[in-house]
């Protein structure tokens, strides 16, 4: 069969991609060798939103009679948790399949490997290969679990984020190697349930990635949340011979011995580029990721590549955007490049994280002379009804201009807020644009404005 264009992948880059170029009216062809929608919808995003939100109804619970209500004894089901999830993942991938049958996109079960001449070999299921060609051809096979030479995932004692949704039965203890979005979102679902949860960072701070005062705050609520938090520690091996996983640390007072049911591996992921025809095709990759331009072509013409395959921020949303601006590139249209320093990051933890732009350190280094406001969900009306009060909203803005700079936020509902800042960046508006447009009281989303007054001394509720 010949396309106009196939996708090797079905995550959130390639079913977006296919719909979008269908859209444009290329005839499409989607190969993927699991479920539709890949490991976001199936393993990733989606399910794991669905765990927490189980988490988080059973803490409401817990604390019921804070607000004027009494409920006995309540207990979590894991079985019953991990089933919803379950559930919640095979509704958005059947969803998929229909997004697929309405756009007239063929999609081919199997193994996708990339040949010479724009062809797509695919070995499929029953042991059988086919061959189809296109004009293009878009690799978004996503990626997988890292593993460290010490710490192999046996599914077990040592398990990925796919086990750890997926468990027959709730730990008691776990001990949590990383501590980016996957490692503490998981720390807090178990611990929230009532696992015994330890949290081991190599690096100085949880979640290094984002703001320092943003990563202050996560660790003081987990930790009151009785999270056992080490930073600054290594895990220098694990011994899973005995009923209990034994591992050994090497923290900030020397070397220690933890022992727990189960270790999660959350040290980040690696790119599914092995075996899938790059080297054949004289495809350059550059430390684990395919080399591609700003719109998405590799070094050989006619091959692109989008998602947690090339160096770009690993998240479901970016891989989105790839796709659609890869093929409305393709079609001959004028998309933007990307603007990388715009791309909203969300951890789904309680209290959530959400940020874009420069931290406060980036945009110091970077040469801006900058203004700095915060405003603390403490001193909200709304966050102190929904019995959220906890975390802020900080904004960096440059001084001589009035741009923003970055966002970082703390707290309830954040994640749904960060847009705000998002949408304001990309239209290049100012501080003062959002200062000046009248937020509805009482809101969490507030804080963003009041945040920015405070960096102008002009906040009123602080």
């Amino acid at each position: 069969m010949k396309y106009d264009i196939i996708i090797l992948g079905s995550g959130p880059g390639g079913y977006v991609t296919a719909i979008r170029a269908a859209q444009l009216g290329f005839k499409t062809a989607i190969v993927e060798k699991e479920n539709l929608g890949g490991i976001c919808l199936n393993w990733g995003c989606i399910p794991t939103k669905a765990l927490l939100k189980s988490a988080q109804v059973f803490e409401y619970i817990k604390h019921a009679g804070d607000y004027g209500i009494n409920v006995a004894s309540p207990q979590a089901d894991f079985g019953a948790m991990v089933q919803r999830s379950r559930g919640v993942a095979d509704t958005m991938s059947k969803g998929v399949e229909f997004l697929m049958r309405k756009n007239n996109i063929t999609v081919i079960k199997g193994f996708g490997k990339v040949l010479p001449d724009k062809k797509v070999e695919i070995a499929h299921e029953d042991g059988l290969f086919s061959t189809v060609s296109a004009d293009y051809i878009i690799i978004a096979t996503g990626a997988r679990a890292r593993e460290l030479p010490f710490l192999p995932i046996d599914g077990k004692k040592v398990i990925g984020y796919r086990q750890a949704m997926t468990l027959d039965k709730q730990p008691e203890s776990m001990i949590v190697v990383g501590s980016g979005a996957i490692g503490v979102e998981f720390a807090y679902f178990y611990n929230a349930i009532g696992t015994k949860v330890t949290i081991v960072e190599y690096m100085d701070r949880l979640v290094p990635l984002e703001d320092a005062e943003v990563s202050k705050q996560l660790e003081r609520a987990l930790k009151k949340s009785k999270i056992k938090v080490m930073t600054k520690a290594e895990l220098q091996s694990v011994d899973t011979t005995g009923d209990k996983v034994v591992a050994k640390i090497n923290g900030k007072k020397g070397e220690i011995t933890l022992e727990a049911d189960v270790v999660l591996s959350a040290v980040g992921i690696k790119s599914n580029i092995e075996n899938i025809g790059l080297e054949e095709v004289g495809i350059k990759v550059d430390r684990d990721k395919i080399k591609v331009d700003e719109f998405y072509q590799t070094n050989i013409p006619g091959y692109y590549a989008i998602g947690d395959v090339i160096n770009t921020p690993a998240l479901a949303h970016v891989a989105s955007a790839e796709g659609i601006t890869c093929v409305e590139k393709i079609a001959g249209h004028n998309p933007e490049p990307i603007d990388y320093n715009n791309i909203p990051g969300a951890i789904y933890t309680t209290p959530e994280i959400a940020s874009t732009g420069y931290t406060e350190a980036q945009a110091i280094e970077a040469g801006h002379e900058v203004l700095v406001g915060k405003f603390p969900f403490s001193a909200s009306g709304k966050a102190k009804a929904a019995g959220h009060s906890e975390g802020f909203v900080k904004v960096i803005i440059d001084k001589k201009y009035g741009e923003i700079l970055g966002a970082h936020m703390v707290g309830a509902n954040v994640t749904e807020m960060i847009a705000e800042i998002v949408v304001a960046r990309k239209a290049e508006a100012t501080a003062h644009t959002i200062l000046k447009a009248i937020h509805p009281h009482p809101t969490m989303s507030e804080a963003v404005m009041e945040s920015i007054a405070a960096a102008y001394d002009e906040v009123i509720h602080l």
